[in-house]
């Protein structure tokens, strides 16, 4: 764990309803620590369409890469497979190995076959996996199985993070509920290139596949591909969900659904900030009056991912300069005497120059702040974007300095 929970972290696990056709567990396999959970099982009924995003890092993990193939086939059972202390990453031909290993192990358990599983693991890069204590933890864990145990399943996956992360919805089609639930990891190595993190969502509405693969790539872009804590991608990065179909009510196509599965994302992929390492600032970039829309996420993402701007809100220093520099930097398309810049309803600067009414005083107080909100408008068009960043502070370097001992 990453010591003392996140001052930005919410003040409990939110209460998760049961997802019809699906059922939990997990325990302690020892994959890199003694006694600590760090394998979890999700056990999906016939009937389950299963879509997923990953990363493009050209270095992505043997899990990823096994999962990447998978998706798309059937709506039989199916399984998830997660463990914490080992990403199974740059293993070659043993992560591999140790990948077939698990879904062999995992087919003998439960019956679904090894087509239908899907494993991810996150932890340390370059080390073999020890599947071997995975595997003799698989008959336990099929016991285990639970449609109560998705909180468990939450904190099973953690490495560095310090809390668990957990959203749902319900949602109405046709006068019938329908319900979304989603657990995710993530608190350092945070530039998502697709989806982020480690990320599971499950819903009992039944849903076309393909259609459903379209829809979380959408939605993907506006929610885990807008968030950085630390300008890097992993090379684990999974978003997988499951729709089981469980309560009779198709959601294909329905835009309630839709909204509902977004705010999901949403919810997690601002935990997954509010958990970066080290993070005491929940910053929110938000970029208007570009030249397009490309330019303006140019610009969000330029100035979230700024050590230069970030070391600022951590300092709580009003430094627009470095705003002005994230700008300048973007390769976005931006004239100076155009720009202006607020910190929250402050207006810091405009036509080029500091603002006559901007207060260093008052800007100051504000950057105090927990939630911290950058406004930056190019004034040349209608491109809008956002980006949700934390502030970098020692604590991030205490964290990794120490991640492999």
């Amino acid at each position: 764990m990453a010591g003392p929970v996140s001052p930005l972290a919410p003040a409990a696990f939110p209460a998760l309803p049961e997802i019809a056709g699906v059922r939990f567990a997990s325990l302690a396999a020892g994959v890199r620590y003694a006694n600590r959970t760090d394998v979890m099982l999700a056990e999906l009924a016939a009937g389950s369409a299963v879509a997923g995003v990953f990363t493009r890092s050209s270095t992505r993990s043997a899990p990823v890469r096994d999962c990447e193939a998978k998706i798309g086939a059937g709506t039989s059972r199916a399984a998830f497979l997660v463990n914490s202390g080992n990403s199974n990453a740059f293993t070659g031909a043993a992560g591999e190995r140790s990948v077939a290993e698990i879904c062999a192990a995992v087919a003998r358990a439960t019956g679904i076959d090894e087509g239908r599983v899907f494993t991810s693991s996150t932890g340390v890069i370059g080390e073999p996996l020890p599947h071997e204590r995975i595997v003799a933890k698989l008959d336990a864990l099929n016991a285990a199985l639970d449609p109560s145990g998705l909180e468990g399943a939450a904190r099973a996956i953690m490495t560095t993070d310090t809390f668990p992360k957990g959203a749902a919805e319900t949602v109405t089609i046709d006068g019938r509920e329908v319900k979304i639930a989603g657990i995710a990891k993530g608190s350092g190595m945070i530039a998502p290139d697709m989806a982020t993190m480690l990320v599971y969502i499950f819903t009992d509405a039944r849903h076309d596949q393909p259609r459903l693969q379209g829809l979380l790539r959408e939605i993907t872009d506006r929610t885990f591909n807008c968030i950085t804590v630390d300008s890097d991608t992993s090379t684990s990065d999974t978003l997988l969900m499951a729709a089981t179909g469980a309560s009779g009510v198709d959601a294909t196509g329905n835009d309630d659904f839709a909204a509902g599965l977004e705010r999901v994302m949403l919810d997690l992929a601002h935990q997954v900030v509010r958990d970066g390492e080290g993070a005491t600032k929940f910053v929110e970039i938000r970029v208007t009056g570009a030249a397009s829309e490309t330019d303006a996420r140019k610009v969000a993402m330029a100035t979230a991912n700024s050590p230069l701007v970030k070391t600022a809100i951590a300092g709580e220093d009003p430094n627009w300069g470095r705003v002005v520099m994230a700008v300048g930097k973007s390769g976005a398309e931006a004239d100076r005497d155009r720009l202006s810049i607020r910190f929250g309803d402050i207006l810091v600067a405009e036509n080029g120059w500091v603002s006559p009414s901007y207060s260093e005083e008052k800007a100051a107080a504000y950057m105090k702040g927990q939630e911290i909100v950058i406004a930056v408008d190019l004034g040349l068009g209608a491109g809008e974007a956002v980006a949700w960043t934390c502030d970098l502070t020692h604590r991030y370097i205490d964290i990794n300095a120490d991640y492999r001992s």
